[in-house]
């Protein structure tokens, strides 16, 4: 039996066009292919140097998005406008202009010639890819009742291209599925997002004079470095995976634009983001935590000591977040202040990680790092080599300061596109590492004290300090006085 028409021109297209995006292929070390393309009458505002698209009306950038029976946008562009338009315009309204678009465009070809009518297919073919593609990638941009009146409508218009054997049909509903499974899944995450850990303020556990013998620490979890290392790999790989394009977009659309505030972003989608920073603050209070809480010097020095190799196991993994976590924990001043601990911990190792971590030169020292993990990603064979976890707050600062040195449109009222794909292309790095599937199994154990384990809040942890290495001048016994009356008085 032949095959049918609509069905080939559907898989013509698959072989011809780019498909929904891998991340990890999709955006060049640049933002150059983007020549610009034979759009015949169809808007020509947008400005182009060296063949890379700068700049544009949002109009004309609407209308290069859409595909016509002779046309399919690339890959970076789709991705690049589909992430930034967030910032000008909502995903639904944006819906109902593609859609408009596909309408005339459809209208055109059925009053033209029948060689443009037996192209209908073609173009059906082309919008679907289009539409899969969006569903794929920003399958949040759909969660309204808003945005799915408007796929709906651009899906029964399409449909009409092929009423004979109902191929682009079955093909919608495919992809309608799908993407409502999508948005189930994260939906899903949503409701068994973990509860935040609150910190431990009973004056049994704090105002100790003896460690517990029934109290665990993590050394009786675990006490080989790497293990730990690989285990905390798993946790910040599996939380990364739970962060999409459009989360990270709203460091840019939740900020005051140019836009008369129109488009600031859904407050409830940063909670991956603000799940993921929390999960930092807890790791590094967890390490705080288990260092002051040790009663006996020996034994806190043998803690300090552990979590130096832990950290230094994560740099060579590439997981620097939480290298960065620990060092923090570290860092913080009720683990700093132990001088008689210090005193006996072999810091040379530790020297070498605040170098890496070395705040000067923004960062110049972990800069270049991040740089030699993500080159070795590249070339790696294997998921072990392939893992780059950057340190969060600093790749969302980046993102923030870009936003902020450029504006959104430049003095001629078009949109400033290079701005766009310069942040598309951060976030396209960070995309790519977040697919990284984990080459480590996953030991519950030690997970689950990881998670769950009690953290001490920043005044119960300058009370286990002080309780370890009492006050060395007026102001720390006063301080240390103080803290103890009122965490007294609360209990």
């Amino acid at each position: 039996m032949a095959e049918p028409l609509c069905n080939a021109a559907v898989k013509k297209c698959k072989e011809t066009m780019p498909q929904t995006p891998i991340f990890s292929t999709m955006l060049g070390s640049s933002c150059s292919g983007q020549v610009q393309p034979d759009m015949g009458d169809r808007c020509v505002d947008p400005v182009y140097q060296d063949g890379n698209l700068v700049s544009g009306s949002l109009e004309a950038l609407i209308e290069r998005l859409v595909p016509t029976m002779d046309y399919y946008p690339d890959r970076t562009y789709i991705f690049t406008f589909l992430l930034s338009s967030r910032v000008f315009i909502h995903p639904h309204e944006l819906l109902a202009k593609v859609g408009q678009i596909c309408i005339k465009q459809k209208q055109q070809l059925e009053m033209g010639t029948e060689a443009e009518k037996a192209k209908l297919k073609s173009f059906a073919a082309k919008i679907i890819q289009l539409l899969k593609e969006w569903t794929e990638t920003f399958p949040y941009d759909f969660q309204d009742e808003k945005s799915m009146k408007e796929l709906k409508e651009i899906a029964h218009r399409i449909t009409q291209c092929d009423e004979e054997n109902g191929t682009v049909k079955k093909i919608i509903s495919q992809m309608t599925q799908n993407l409502l499974m999508a948005l189930s899944a994260r939906s899903q995450y949503q409701e068994i997002r973990e509860k935040f850990r609150q910190p431990v303020t009973d004056k049994g556990t704090i105002l100790k004079t003896k460690p517990q013998s029934t109290q665990k620490d993590i050394l009786s979890v675990c006490c080989d470095p790497l293990i730990l290392a690989q285990q905390l790999t798993y946790i910040e790989l599996e939380r990364v995976s739970n962060i999409y394009p459009e989360d990270l977009m709203q460091i840019v659309s939740h900020m005051d634009s140019l836009d008369n505030h129109k488009c600031r972003g859904d407050v409830t989608k940063t909670y991956n983001l603000e799940a993921y920073d929390n999960w930092f603050n807890c790791l590094s209070m967890l390490v705080a935590t288990e260092i002051c809480r040790v009663v006996k010097k020996k034994q806190r020095t043998r803690m300090v000591e552990f979590f130096i190799d832990v950290a230094r196991e994560c740099f060579n993994i590439g997981n620097f977040n939480s290298m960065m976590a620990i060092i923090s924990g570290m860092n913080l001043s009720p683990v700093a202040r132990l001088k008689k601990t210090w005193s006996k911990v072999k810091t040379a190792k530790f020297d070498v990680l605040e170098h890496h971590m070395d705040p000067s030169s923004n960062f110049c020292n972990y800069r270049t790092a991040l740089q030699g993990a993500a080159q070795r990603s590249q070339t790696a064979n294997s998921n072990r080599e392939k893992i780059v976890i950057p340190v969060f707050n600093l790749f969302i600062k980046d993102i923030y300061f870009l936003h902020k040195i450029h504006t959104n449109r430049l003095p001629n009222g078009q949109i400033n596109f290079k701005k766009f794909w310069e942040i598309s292309r951060q976030i396209h790095d960070f995309l790519t590492w977040k697919q990284v599937e984990c080459p480590f199994e996953k030991d519950k154990k030690i997970q689950s004290y990881l998670l769950t384990a009690p953290i001490y809040s920043e005044e119960a942890l300058f009370i286990a300090s002080f309780e370890s290495e009492g006050p060395e001048n007026h102001m720390e016994k006063d301080s240390w006085k103080t803290l103890r009356t009122t965490l007294l008085n609360r209990a």
